[in-house]
């Protein structure tokens, strides 16, 4: 026993001959929801393996697994993985050997596009298994840049972000930020490429399980489109979708904007107008409804327009729907992209960071699991937790692993503060 400090007249010493502890002792929570739901090995049924069986290590479905259950623990990378080889609780949930770092990485690297298809399928079926006794469902649509640093496939310069960029497309579940599909794309191509026809296939696909479901579909202006309005329509979909201004829009409130402006802006005070109106652009097969805000912020004018087909005042159908995309998409795709790391697609081929993109959505949807069961119960303060809080204060906790003959038992420190919200989930 080594000293290290004085404190008062207290010697502070240490060693290294305690329990074998783990700091991810709640990774068996992640393994009681999987073996409840099998949705992991659901995915992993999708993929193929052309591997030799007789020199196989570890199965497609440990290697997938592996990689879910360590993102969500916070552990980003494949190269991570080196810290682990000698974790207990991962070394028994995984059966003593863990994966090294070349063979994660010729697991991501040993799919394509079938099977990235075919994944792509899985996730919106478990969506749809989501949706029984639910009377409308919400598809929200955006999308977020990846910035790369490597020489990556696709990796293409964008001249909207001024940088060399993947394209990530997202479909959320507009009431519970569930990812219904992620989408790699190129990084030159436009916002809305690929969009409606995923968005038709997706609705399709719903429809098919549930025909009398409402669905309502919202996106910011970068999806405005004939295209998207048409094919909306044809489905019998409500929309919601922000729109560029441009002149032929702003002669339509010239009135209002000018009332604003004159009013409240050159005062300097806030004030909002909301106003609809029916607009038909040349390109438009009919007109459309359009909702208007004019707004001074006290500081500047801010001018927003949104088409959509739903029945309500202009202010209902702006503040009650449309901006609610902001929590339901926009923080879920930082939420994924920073806490998940879906921007850590550093592997050279195009297919292989797209699998990555899918292994960091998957790990959020677990997340969101984990979400769901802790609003079921009385914790208030934790029913708002995003993934890395429930990384934080419940996934990263310490556990000592006593191993014998008929029981694996993990204990855990008795002053760990949310204790009884994981003694809830995990032996309800």
């Amino acid at each position: 026993m080594n000293s290290i400090f004085y404190q008062g007249n207290q010697v502070i010493s240490g060693d290294f001959k305690g329990e074998r502890t783990t700091s991810d002792g709640s990774v068996i929570l992640l393994e009681k929801i999987e073996r409840k739901t099998r949705c992991i090995l659901r995915y992993c049924n999708r993929l193929f393996d052309r591997r030799k069986q007789c020199l196989v290590k570890y199965s497609m479905y440990t290697l997938l697994k592996y990689r879910v259950y360590t993102v969500l623990l916070g552990y980003e990378d494949c190269n991570d993985v080196e810290h682990l080889k000698d974790d207990p609780a991962l070394g028994q949930i995984f059966g003593g050997r863990l994966p090294s770092q070349p063979t994660l990485s010729r697991f991501e690297n040993s799919v394509g596009r079938s099977e990235i298809w075919s994944l792509s399928e899985q996730m919106i079926e478990e969506y749809i298994t989501t949706l029984k006794d639910r009377e409308e469902v919400i598809i929200d649509v955006d999308s977020t840049d990846d910035k790369t640093h490597g020489s990556q496939e696709f990796s293409l310069f964008n001249g909207f972000y001024d940088h060399t960029i993947y394209n990530q497309l997202f479909f959320h579940d507009g009431q519970t930020g569930q990812i219904i599909l992620p989408v790699l794309r190129p990084g030159n191509v436009h916002t809305s490429k690929w969009a409606v026809n995923i968005l038709e296939r997706m609705i399709d696909k719903i429809r098919e399980v549930y025909p009398q479901i409402r669905i309502k579909v919202r996106a910011d202006a970068g999806y405005s489109s004939p295209e998207v309005y048409t094919m909306l329509r044809k489905k019998k979909v409500d929309y919601c979708i922000g729109i560029p201004s441009n002149r032929n829009l702003r002669r339509k409130i010239e009135l209002t904007h000018e009332e604003v402006y004159n009013d409240y802006y050159l005062k300097g005070e806030k004030h909002i107008e909301m106003t609809d109106f029916d607009y038909k652009a040349s390109s438009w097969c009919s007109s459309e409804k359009v909702v208007a805000k004019i707004e001074s912020t006290g500081k500047g004018l801010d001018t927003r327009f949104v088409v959509t087909n739903l029945e309500g005042t202009a202010k209902d159908i702006y503040y009650d729907f449309y901006v609610k995309r902001g929590d339901a998409s926009e923080n879920r795709i930082k939420e994924v992209k920073n806490m998940c790391f879906s921007d850590r697609l550093s592997d050279h081929r195009f297919w292989a960071n797209y699998l990555r993109l899918f292994i960091s959505s998957i790990s959020f949807n677990l997340g969101l699991r984990i979400r769901q069961g802790i609003q079921e119960t009385d914790h208030e303060k934790a029913h708002n937790w995003q993934v890395s809080s429930i990384r934080t204060y419940l996934l990263k906790v310490a556990a000592t692993v006593k191993i014998t003959k008929t029981r694996v038992h993990y204990r855990f420190s008795k002053s760990f503060v949310h204790q009884k919200l994981l003694e809830e989930l995990l032996f309800r």
